[in-house]
Order: C-alpha cells, then sequence, then structure tokens
C-alpha cells in the first residue's frame, strides 16, 4: 500500500492548513456552498446544516458493499479488510429521497448496541480515535462519508492520528455540493475522492434537494478534485489516489444523466471512472413525489449506460453486465439486478450479512438473486 499523501505534509503546512479551516467557519461561514452569515466557532450561531464548532457524527462502521476498488482484494494475513466508514452527521442538502435520511435529515445516529439515538458532536481528539480503532480493524482505508459540513474538524482531528499512527488513505465521499475554498484545503492530504453527481438540472435540485445552484457548485468542486487526484489508480486490486465518480439514475431522468456524462467525459476526463448506479428505491419523503415513487426501469438503466458511452466514457463497473442481463428479457425491466449479483473478493465474505440487512433486497428481490444463483444440479 502506497504512503498516504497526508504522511508527505510537513506539520507546520498541515497547521496552516487547520488554521485557515477554521476561519471558514466564522462568519460568514465558507465551509459548504450555502454560505450561511454564522459563526460556527461560536456553538450558538449555527445555520442550514445546524452543526456547530465540533464535529457532527453519526456513527462508524466497516462497510463491504462499495465499489471493488475501495475495498481492494480479500486480505490474506487475517486482517477484517473492508473500508472504515466514519458518518457524519445533518446534509446541506435536502433531497426528498435521501436513503441515509435518519442521519442527513433526522440527525440520528447509532449508539454502541445498534439502537438509533441523537448524532453527537465530537472533540477533535476523539475524531482521531475514531480513524484509528478503524485502522486497527484492518480496514484498507478511512472512508468520510458526506464530511462536507466537518472539513475543518477533519483537519483539525489529523494531527492526533497521525500521531498515533494512522497510515492509511483518506477517502472523501461527497453529494458534490462542496465549497471549492474548503476542498483546496484538502490538497494534499486526501487521496481519493467519491463524488456523488446527483442533477443536472436547476429546476430538479431545487425541487428535490433545496438548492437551485447544485450543478453550478457542482461543476467547479468535480474540477477542483479531479486537479488534485486525477483519474482513478487502482494498484493490486485497490484504490491508491483518484475519482471514484457515482452517479444514481433516478425515474424519469430527473438526474440528467446525459448532461452529467457528457460533462465528466469532456471537462474531466473520457478516462474517468463512473459508477452508474441502478440502486434507487423510494426512501425518505420521496412517497410525496409521483416522479420518484417507483424503482428505475430497465430501460432507464440502459439509456444511462448508453448515455456514458455516447459521452466516451468507458471505465463503468459493472453496467455492461448489467445492461446485458437486463436486455436478455423485457420481462427484467421493473426487476433491476440486487446490488451485488455476483459477490466476489471481500464482498463475498459478508453475503450471509448482506442478504440479511440490506434493505433494498426485500422478499420479491431475493426470489430473483436466489432462483438466478442457486446450484445446478448435476
Amino acid at each position: 500500500m502506497l504512503e498516504p499523501s497526508y504522511l508527505r505534509m510537513d506539520r507546520p503546512q498541515l497547521n496552516q492548513r487547520i488554521e485557515q479551516a477554521q476561519e471558514l467557519l466564522r462568519s460568514p461561514c465558507r465551509v459548504c456552498p450555502r454560505g450561511c452569515k454564522v459563526d460556527r466557532t461560536q456553538d450558538d450561531h449555527r445555520g442550514y446544516c445546524g452543526v456547530g464548532a465540533q464535529a457532527f457524527i453519526a456513527g462508524s462502521a466497516v462497510f463491504f458493499a462499495e465499489d471493488p476498488p475501495l475495498l481492494g482484494p480479500p486480505p490474506t494475513d487475517g486482517r477484517l479488510g473492508g473500508s472504515g466508514t466514519i458518518i457524519f452527521a445533518s446534509c446541506n442538502l435536502s433531497c426528498i429521497y435521501c436513503i441515509a435520511w435518519r442521519y442527513s435529515q433526522e440527525r440520528q445516529g447509532s449508539s454502541g448496541d445498534g439502537s438509533v439515538a441523537p448524532a453527537r458532536e465530537v472533540a477533535p481528539e476523539y475524531l482521531a480515535s475514531m480513524m484509528l480503532r478503524l485502522q486497527q480493524l484492518g480496514c484498507v482505508n478511512i472512508h468520510l462519508y458526506t464530511p462536507s459540513l466537518c472539513g475543518p474538524q477533519i483537519l483539525a482531528a489529523l494531527p492526533y492520528a497521525i500521531d498515533a499512527g494512522l497510515n492509511l488513505p483518506l477517502v472523501y465521499d461527497t453529494s458534490c455540493y462542496d465549497s471549492v475554498e474548503m476542498l483546496r484545503l484538502f490538497d494534499g492530504i486526501v487521496d481519493i475522492y467519491v463524488p456523488d453527481i446527483r442533477f443536472t438540472d436547476g429546476e430538479m435540485s431545487a425541487k428535490y434537494a433545496g438548492a437551485r445552484d447544485y450543478w453550478d457548485v457542482a461543476k467547479e468542486a468535480l474540477k477542483e478534485m479531479h486537479r488534485q487526484v486525477g483519474d482513478l489508480v487502482v494498484a493490486d486490486g485497490l484504490a491508491v489516489r483518484g475519482l471514484v465518480i457515482r452517479h444514481l439514475v433516478l425515474p424519469e431522468g430527473i438526474a440528467g444523466t446525459p448532461e452529467a456524462m457528457r460533462f465528466v467525459a469532456e471537462e474531466l476526463s473520457p478516462n474517468s471512472y463512473v459508477n452508474l448506479m441502478w440502486q434507487y428505491r423510494p426512501a425518505g419523503r420521496a412517497w410525496i413525489s409521483r416522479e420518484l415513487g417507483r424503482r428505475i426501469s430497465g430501460q432507464e438503466f440502459i439509456q444511462a449506460v448508453t448515455a456514458a458511452r455516447d459521452a466516451g466514457l468507458w471505465r463503468l463497473p459493472g453496467a455492461v453486465g448489467r445492461l446485458e442481463w437486463i436486455s436478455e428479457d423485457p420481462m427484467r425491466l421493473w426487476f433491476p439486478l440486487p446490488a451485488y449479483p455476483i459477490l466476489e473478493g471481500a464482498e463475498a465474505r459478508c453475503l450471509d450479512e448482506y442478504m440479511n440487512n440490506n434493505p433494498i433486497l426485500d422478499d420479491e428481490y431475493r426470489k430473483v438473486w436466489e432462483a438466478e444463483h442457486a446450484p445446478q444440479e448435476g
């Protein structure tokens, strides 16, 4: 495993980044694009997100259901493997279909026994200890999930973590509604960005996420992330640097997939790694929308893959197999593949937990999966 970038940054430079990030918390807050006229260093002054001076944490977990480059091959030395994920609570978007509604909108988290509990504010030392615990478990990276509101707090935790021996790469997993000013402070610190492109039309992002400027902001954020780390680089099956771009295909073309794919190919790189995700299911408050009140059809997924190919993109993990699977049988148009129809590597080791706990795999989809993967007689 290559040495993480932050270990090559001298301490005075890191300390300067921390100080600059703390200034972004002051009025008007510039940590995210909302630009709320509050001073978050004063805990009684909070803006749209409701997050103050401390990191706001919903919980942590070892994730196996991730893009394969974020997991790498199964460890052979007894380590657990997986992506060590720290889930940050709250959000600067209000996506009505958010599958993480409990964390992002209700600002809930999990207690030690797995029960629901309020998300909690933690000091930099505690956040550092969470990173170190995930490293001790044998994770291959520290996966910061929805960290856009807590950039200064993440930087403040790094010296404590580094001094205690942290040596895993940082993964920054975001909705793309990020402040470029804040992202620049992660240059030379974050090795892997996981931007999730939500919308390309202002009317759609205003209606479904409360941010009419989403695409304008996201384009600049994507360009900054790509400037820092470039296209995805994989060594021995594991991501070591670059962008892992995600795009959730929504019903009725709401996500604006063709424009998203065109931008990625032309403004970033045709060699971009793009995970076109078919797994949309109504969650959060999606039931209030006629358009978002259903899963996507197989035809909608086919159109998304075609748009990506037409744009010149070719690193589309899993898209070809899923496309052929759907195209073979029109009856499958309304029954997309389960999230991981063929589990390999690290994912295979958690098949039982995945089948039992993944809410996408309801009874109907479970039957489809089991029928496709039943042992062949003879």
